[in-house]
């Protein structure tokens, strides 16, 4: 019967935590590694995050390089940092010198400059060094800032001969050949090779007379965002990348652009929720604070300013047949609320899969439809519940048509506030928190006492 162990998922549990840091109190070594033999890299890394720092660290140094390498990349970043600072330069750069250019370099860079350069001096592979120099000098935020060095490619003036065992060369410094890319004499991109025509062709034949010109690539200075963007729409697994003379600097494979989009739908998730700053639920107060206090404040403001309007109709509390619309102020705040946040969420994901496109006039009247449709099926039942609990009906007539026009408006608002910050160059995940809410709820109460003044006459 086949084992069918090894397909369940990994959990860690109290037992497993508590074996492991006895064995590490009484320094039983070959316990441990008898134990983490056969886990994965990345279950020692969710080992690890239970795990104190001292017990983390003494497991590190214990194991060997080219596993405790896999383990730091998958390690979540504070506690890399915190086990780092527990590491030697010449500790961490064997650590490096197991790793392809990219990891490599991400983990430099979380290092303080000074140790940066330390552990770069401790670094015996030359050429491992001008790559992560080189890969340091771009910002991380584009194609250069995410790209690996290592790959494989042929020249088209090769034979197939020579080109097989070039390929056999340079795979060795490569984790996962994704790609066989083909240059001319300068080091210029011209295309790919399908290894199927590598293998039909003579060996005598040149490589300019099998590979595929046709490529797909990303300039080094574009943004990470386009870059996962190209990647999602014709599905590939990896793409090169070039500078402005179209010359073969390295390569994006899919691993690392699928980090950008968690990364990037973290960082939208935090902004929809009122988070100006990438934080953590461990984080210090002080660094939650900054993050939250502004939306807050803002929150605080837009607050004030329905206050201020409400104080405009004050008359309406005085009139004993019309103060019953002071109670559906919360009813009107929500609906702008809600639909404000529904159309710009909308929005928000169609930008971020470049799918907003076509004239703005057109979209415009698609959300007045929608939100006509929407506000008459809300507004009836706002008028049956009227007529179920005796309202009067111009009363509950003004309520529906003001919930009408503040459901329109929230959903324009909704939609035409992420496409302005967008063009504006602004994340336009903004528009789908706090913002929005607060700037339909403004709105929202304001129409409401407006129209129902201009209905009711007071």
């Amino acid at each position: 019967m086949e084992n069918t162990e090894k397909n369940i998922k990994f959990e860690i549990n109290k037992k497993l935590i508590a074996s492991i840091e006895a064995m590490v109190d009484v320094k039983n070594n070959s316990g441990i590694l008898t134990l983490l033999e056969d886990f994965h890299y990345a279950d020692i890394a969710e080992i690890f995050s239970e795990l104190s720092l001292e017990h983390s660290t003494y497991i590190i140094k214990l194991l060997d390089s080219e596993k405790t390498a896999d383990i730091l990349k998958e390690l979540d970043d504070d506690d890399r940092e915190k086990i780092l600072k527990n590491l030697s330069a010449k500790e961490i750069a064997e650590e490096i010198e197991e790793l392809d250019s990219d990891d490599a370099t991400d983990i430099i860079s979380e290092l303080p400059e000074h140790r940066q350069e330390k552990v770069i001096a401790q670094i015996e592979d030359t050429e491992l060094v001008e790559d992560i120099k080189e890969l340091l000098s771009y910002d991380e935020d584009t194609a250069g800032g995410l790209m690996a060095k290592e790959l494989v490619q042929v020249n088209e003036n090769w034979s197939v001969t020579r080109c097989v065992k070039e390929m056999r060369s340079q795979a060795e410094n490569v984790t996962r050949v994704h790609s066989i890319y083909v240059v001319d004499n300068d080091g210029k991109l011209i295309g790919r090779l399908s290894l199927k025509d590598l293998l039909m062709a003579s060996p005598r034949a040149n490589i300019s007379e099998v590979y595929i010109p046709k490529v797909d690539f990303v300039d080094v200075n574009e943004d990470v965002e386009d870059v996962a963007k190209v990647m999602q729409k014709y599905d590939l697994e990896a793409i090169p990348v070039v500078d402005d003379n179209r010359i073969l600097l390295g390569r994006i494979t899919i691993d690392d652009v699928v980090d950008v989009m968690k990364e990037e739908a973290e960082k939208d998730y935090q902004l929809a929720a009122g988070i100006s700053q990438d934080v953590e639920a461990d984080d210090t107060v002080w660094e939650l604070t900054k993050a939250r206090l502004p939306w807050l404040v803002l929150g605080l403001l837009g607050g004030l300013g329905s206050v201020f309007i409400m104080e405009g109709y004050e008359e309406i509390m005085t009139n004993e047949k019309y103060s019953k619309l002071f109670f559906f102020t919360p009813l009107i705040a929500a609906m702008a609320g809600n639909v404000g946040v529904q159309s710009s969420a909308i929005i928000v994901q169609g930008l971020a899969n470049d799918v907003v496109k076509g004239s703005l006039f057109n979209r415009l009247l698609k959300e007045i439809s929608l939100s006509l449709i929407n506000g008459i099926v809300l507004g009836l039942l706002v008028i049956l519940f009227g007529y179920a609990t005796g309202m009067d009906l111009e009363f509950s007539l003004t309520i529906a048509i003001s919930m009408l026009c503040v459901i329109i408006v929230a959903a324009l608002i909704g939609t035409f506030v992420p496409i302005i910050l967008d063009k504006k160059g602004i994340d336009p995940a903004i528009a789908t928190g706090p913002f929005i809410t607060t700037s339909n709820d403004i709105f929202g109460i304001f129409l409401f006492f407006y129209i129902a003044k201009l209905m009711l006459h007071f």
